[in-house]
């Protein structure tokens, strides 16, 4: 059975009036989040605000920092920050992965000079 819309967390299906009320927030705050590239929701075709499930989860993150008295600048930049830990950790592992396997392969070519095959 082909998946619906609802369960890709990245489907824009969300109005910035149903994501107020469902996060309790003010509409006016969430503009604010887009005209401050925090939250950058999709656009309808009619220019409508569109919140998939992941950024809703996101802006639920930047209500949080919020409450800490945090500034929507302050806030972007920790989302920056965030995003380069995340694709730095991947690059780390994808490095590591990649020693391991160069490891690998000096130890095998270490043993064939010790032990050449004889004819």
């Amino acid at each position: 059975m082909p998946s619906l819309p609802v369960d890709d967390e990245y489907a824009p299906l969300y109005t910035v009036g149903q994501v107020a009320t469902m996060l309790r927030v003010q509409q006016a705050f969430l503009r604010r989040l887009d005209q401050y590239e925090v939250v950058r929701p999709s656009r309808s075709a009619g220019g409508q605000r569109r919140y998939p499930r992941i950024e809703i989860t996101r802006v639920q993150y930047v209500v949080e920092l919020v409450d800490e008295g945090m500034t929507l600048a302050a806030i972007r930049r920790i989302l920056e920050l965030e995003q380069q830990v995340a694709e730095l950790d991947g690059r780390v592992r994808e490095l590591a992965a990649r020693h391991q396997d160069d490891t690998r392969r000096i130890a095998e070519l270490e043993a064939r000079l010790r032990h050449p095959r004889r004819r």
